[in-house]
């Protein structure tokens, strides 16, 4: 009898794997259940018509800039493009998308050769004036031109930081400006 109790205590414990462990806390800020940023209907750098049920199926990381900013918007695409290294072949369950703020520089071609230099699997988005403020404004996002000298006549002041969404389209996590690939891996996984 005593064998029997031994086997299935064994065979209990051993039921009891990794799975049923507590997820680490995410390093990004948790904004599940927030009821905006819900959809976008843009263009891509290849001229066709997106939203974001298109990505149902992957994680998507999505991120506001435009590509003449001299700092927060190539640092960022930078440390995205190293979180999907991190990822190994889970970075296929990712989609990173750059959404532009500046619609009068960034043209198809431009979105075409900026962000897939990053990582080829990268999309960029665009529209025309009054579909990019209404965008930025469902994503509660800020931007706002700001005159100064030189051939560039402007640069653009703007939130920076990424939300993310799991692979039904809910939104999960907002991260910061800043946050180290490490992390973005680490909190892409727990949610893909």
């Amino acid at each position: 009898m005593k064998k029997i109790l031994w086997v299935v205590l064994v065979l209990c414990l051993s039921a009891c794997g990794t799975d049923n462990q507590p997820k680490p806390p995410l390093v990004g800020t948790d904004i599940t259940g927030a009821d905006f940023a819900t959809d976008f209907n843009l263009l891509d750098h290849h001229g066709e018509k997106r939203q974001l049920k298109d990505y149902l199926g992957k994680a998507v990381v999505m991120f506001f800039g435009y590509t003449h900013c001299p700092d927060v918007c190539p640092t960022t695409m930078a440390d995205m493009a190293s979180a999907m290294k991190l990822l190994g072949n889970e970075a296929d369950k990712v989609q990173v998308i750059f959404i532009t703020l500046d619609p009068e520089r960034d043209t198809q071609e431009v979105l075409a050769k900026y962000v897939p230099s990053f990582d080829q699997r990268f999309v960029g988005l665009y529209g025309d004036s009054a579909q990019i403020a209404k965008t930025a404004k469902a994503y509660k996002v800020f931007y706002e031109k700001q005159a100064i000298a030189g051939k560039s006549g402007y640069t653009i002041d703007h939130s920076a930081g990424s939300f993310v969404y799991d692979k039904q389209g809910k939104i999960r996590i907002y991260f910061k400006y800043g946050q180290k690939p490490n992390e973005i891996a680490s909190d892409l996984k727990q949610i893909m």
